[in-house]
């Protein structure tokens, strides 16, 4: 059953070509799927529609047919203008291409498009947007009104045609196949960038005009797709290979579930108004309340329906045929437009009646009926002979026996399926004996295996056991009942028993803080009420500094890593501001993180971020196998010194995120200091001794400064106007101006600082001069980029490191003397420099420790080194950088090879 055409499908889909020596034309095991092609022709029906062309073995799926050209059009194979008047077109999914070309067609049409996918991976599609000169995948016409996007593959289409993409967004797991070491490209069509060239002729290979030319997700390569045969088909991940994990590397646990746990999610369309088709075959896709423009005196509009599911939601096509059309070619027009190839013999139409009429949309007469060669009760003429409805339901014919395609599991290179001949007494159990054989696995027990139903959507993909004595014809009549769109995106696979359930981490928040495990663990007992013994708490994390963290998370799927590790990996851990960083890290140990040798992290955030980051990192070290991940930044906060001095840059500008992983890949690894801030709070005029209302010390860590005064009051006005209304501070500059009010409004104010502290430095007392705040800084950037510290030398003090294991202490006198500090015409009083410090708080103080503020109550502070030293990321500088500028300048570390620490 399988033919050749499609083993050449499925080889420029995944990038590779069969395996030397499968068993690729047998007639029960192969690669391939349809042996005629088109809706006017199928198997056994031996029609073939005027005027069409057998596409041949490099064109899989299409339906080939010369028409006649009435404006402009470019081959979407070489996108070379097609002069003349003929061209050659799909009827199904509207390719076009010169005659001479046709035979180089290696691109599957949009109706087989499902069968060759290898492993279903579902798209994330993003909000609607307009992408101008970008097509449609599915379609293959313009974007001209508001369409999607896949946010992962960036696969583009048509709010109408996203139930008709398949689930081949980018691999990024094996889910259960043994594939071998190598990876194959993984090409997407069409949609390339201006100015990309062919990595093998290096010539032009995007089009503006048509969907035309290649790209590997996962590589980036690109070229046109008749010299996309030609390269090595392995994929060797491109720039980003020290990065990336190979799917190779995940294993997705399936979540199966039997057929009384598990439910179909239908894919709602929801078209865009104004969405019109110009094809040839006179065919366009609608929806609800979509209006459907008057017809030509010629012709009559119809309103399709594949099955129960759109009737139920009133999601129908719309197709537009001539009045004195056969029922043939009626029917023909209605598969087309839900890109069925079928042998339209297997199919009638069946009228709907008017929402007042219509009964039990289950029902197998609904009204008159077409049928794929007669018309019942319409003679020989289509609907244009007499007033018949404008809406009707393609109906499946029932069959007596069916050719099925069951998909091993364990799935490899070449081989894609076995087919079977089910009748109405074949069930799951007697088809995975069956198979078994067939797969070289007789020697195993069937009781041991299992028959999965797959539904390969392109919003998800959906699991499900079929029982043991699941009757398979029934079931595939009851899904193509339900919709034959979705009968073709469905596979049945014979897998393996698992007897361990597969579990699920969640991480929940918004839970009450200060609870003890025990009461954590009724609180989520009560909330999953019948399924309380289900569910098992396996940590619990402390906020300590950040109680204000964002609370809600997404569900994570575990991953397990396969016994094959991919060759001297660096993978990228990517860390957003709304993110909890410990969940990522901790809450799976047989995730990425528990067993990469080399990793990095990118942390999307603030300094308060990043600072974030660190404490898990530090917490949780001991399960990673990298303990010494070093960690790069994505600037987005506000001030953002730390990214500064590790020349991240001031802020995001919107840089493609590619050279944003092509920086964390070539950036150095250097060691910065972490310190460890004591927060002993003591009763106001009481003795160290004292306990009476006394708050319990706490511990915070710092790396970038910590701020005592003025500083840390103005930052503390600006948390709590940003807390009062968060979203006026969604831009930086806004944020700054915000800064310079609340500092205009202490112009006036003196508070005398050094007569309300005191501070040791290595046991011994420092006497502090007249200044309204005391800042301790461990980077040479402070408060949005400003050197407080100066660069004049000093022979007093040793020069200023972020990795020497000392802090320097400056001392500011009020606002205006932070104003000039900022615009570079002072610097701050250099008091003092060492690794100890304890400060004496004598009333209620503002303290700021890396841009996170609060009221300290009076006590003692104590800093001190935090252990080891962490691995920071500095990006390589792209150009020289003239001598002059003290900032770029200053040395802020010694490069320092990742996993070493001092």
């Amino acid at each position: 059953m399988a033919a050749a055409a499609e083993s050449g499908a499925r080889a420029w889909l995944s990038g590779g070509s069969p395996r030397p020596g499968s068993p690729t034309s047998s007639p029960e095991l192969g690669a391939g799927s349809r042996s005629r092609l088109g809706p006017g022709s199928g198997p056994g029906s031996g029609i073939e529609r005027p005027g069409a062309r057998p596409p041949g073995p490099s064109a899989p799926g299409h339906s080939f047919r010369k028409v006649t050209l009435t404006k402009p059009t470019f081959c979407h194979l070489c996108s070379d203008f097609i002069w003349g008047l003929a061209g050659i077109l799909c009827d199904v999914c509207n390719f076009m291409s010169h005659e001479k070309c046709v035979k180089h067609v290696k691109t599957p049409c949009t109706s087989v498009a499902p069968s060759l996918v290898r492993v279903p991976v579902a798209h994330c599609f993003g909000p609607r947007g307009h992408y101008k000169r970008k097509f449609c995948a599915v379609c293959r016409k313009g974007l001209e009104a508001p369409a999607l996007r896949c946010e992962v593959c960036e696969l583009h289409v048509h709010p109408d045609c996203v139930p008709f993409a398949c689930s081949d967004c980018r691999q990024c797991h094996l889910d259960g196949h043994r594939d071998p070491d190598t990876h194959h490209h993984h090409w997407r069509e069409g949609n390339l960038s201006s100015g990309a060239r062919c990595e093998f002729c290096r010539k032009t290979c995007s089009s503006s005009d048509v969907l035309a030319g290649v790209r590997c997700e996962w590589c980036g390569v690109q070229a046109h797709s008749v010299c996309s045969a030609v390269l090595t088909p392995e994929c060797t991940f491109g720039r980003l290979r020290t990065m990336v994990l190979p799917p190779a590397c995940v294993r997705l646990l399936s979540r199966n579930f039997s057929k009384m746990h598990c439910f179909r999610i239908s894919e709602s369309a929801a078209p865009e108004p104004g969405d019109g088709d110009d094809g040839v075959d006179g065919s366009a896709p609608a929806g609800p309340g979509k209006e459907v423009a008057a017809p030509e005196s010629s012709k009559q509009t119809l309103k399709i329906f594949d099955g129960n599911d759109t009737v139920q939601r009133n999601h129908f096509r719309v197709i537009s045929v001539p009045r004195l059309a056969r029922s043939q070619e009626v029917l023909e027009a209605a598969l087309r437009a839900y890109y069925i190839t079928e042998d339209p013999q297997a199919f009638q139409l069946q009228a709907l009646p008017p929402p007042t009429q219509a009964g039990d949309a289950d029902t197998e007469a609904l009204g008159k009926v077409w049928s794929g060669g007669t018309a019942e009760d319409e003679g020989s003429r289509g609907p244009g002979s007499r007033d018949v409805p404008e809406a009707w339901v393609i109906r499946a014919l029932p069959r007596t026996q069916e050719v099925l395609k069951i998909y091993p599991a364990w799935l490899k290179v070449g081989v894609a399926y076995v087919s079977l001949r089910v009748t109405p007494q074949s069930t799951a159990q007697t088809v995975v004996l069956e198979v078994l054989p067939l797969l070289g696995r007789q020697d195993e027990g069937p009781e041991g295996f299992q028959l999965l139903e797959v539904l390969m959507g392109s919003r998800q993909v959906q699991r499900m056991v079929l029982a043991d004595e699941e009757l398979l014809l029934g079931r595939l009549q009851a899904i193509r009942q339900t919709s034959l769109r979705q009968m073709s995106q469905t596979r049945f696979y014979v897998a393996e028993r698992r007897a361990v359930a597969p579990r699920v981490s969640l991480f929940v928040g918004g839970l009450p803080p200060g609870l003890s495990p025990q009461e954590y663990s009724s609180l989520l007992d009560e909330a999953m009420s019948l399924k309380a013994g289900l569910v098992s708490m396996s940590h619990v994390y402390s906020s300590q500094a950040h109680e204000a963290a964002p609370r809600l998370l997404p569900s994570s799927c575990v991953c397990e890593p396969q016994k094959r590790r991919p060759q001297g990996p660096r993978s990228a851990l990517q860390f957003p501001e709304a993110a909890e960083p410990a969940p990522g890290l901790r809450a799976d140990q047989r995730g990425a993180s528990a067993w990469v040798p080399c990793f990095r992290v990118l942390v999307c955030g603030g300094d308060g971020t990043v600072g974030w980051v660190l404490a898990t990192l530090e917490e949780v070290r001991h399960r990673l196998a990298c303990q010494e991940p070093a960690v790069a930044i994505l600037p987005l906060g506000t001030g953002n010194d730390l990214g500064r001095v590790l020349r991240w840059g001031a802020g995001y500008s919107g840089e493609d995120p590619f050279s944003v992983l092509l920086s964390v890949d070539e950036a150095d690894a250097v060691l910065m200091d972490r310190w460890t801030i004591l927060l002993d709070a003591q009763e106001a005029g009481g003795g160290e001794g004292s306990v009476v209302d006394a708050e319990p010390p706490k511990i915070v860590h710092m790396s970038n400064y910590c701020g005592i005064g003025i500083d840390a009051e103005l930052s503390l006005d600006f948390h709590q106007a940003r807390e009062e209304e968060p979203g006026k501070f969604t831009s930086r500059l806004h944020n700054k101006g915000v800064y310079v009010r609340v500092g205009l409004q202490k112009l006036s104010q003196a508070r005398g600082l050094h007569r309300e502290i005191r501070l040791q430095v290595e046991q011994q007392e420092v006497e502090l001069p007249s200044i309204e705040g005391l800042i301790f800084i461990n980077i040479p950037s402070w408060g949005s980029g400003a050197d407080l510290w100066g660069s004049d030398s000093d022979s007093k003090f040793e020069k200023p490191r972020m990795d020497d294991g000392l802090l320097e202490v400056v001392g500011v006198t009020g606002v205006v003397h932070m104003g000039q500090v900022q615009g570079g015409l002072r610097s701050g009083i250099r008091i003092a420099q060492g690794s100890y410090f304890r400060v004496t708080l004598l009333k209620a103080t503002p303290v700021q420790v890396d841009g996170e503020p609060w009221v300290q109550a009076p006590g003692h502070m104590i800093i001190s080194a935090a252990g080891p030293k962490v691995h920071m990321l500095r990006k390589a500088k792209q150009k020289p950088r003239k001598a002059g500028n003290p900032r770029d300048a200053r040395v802020d570390g010694e490069p320092a090879p990742e996993g070493d620490s001092k």
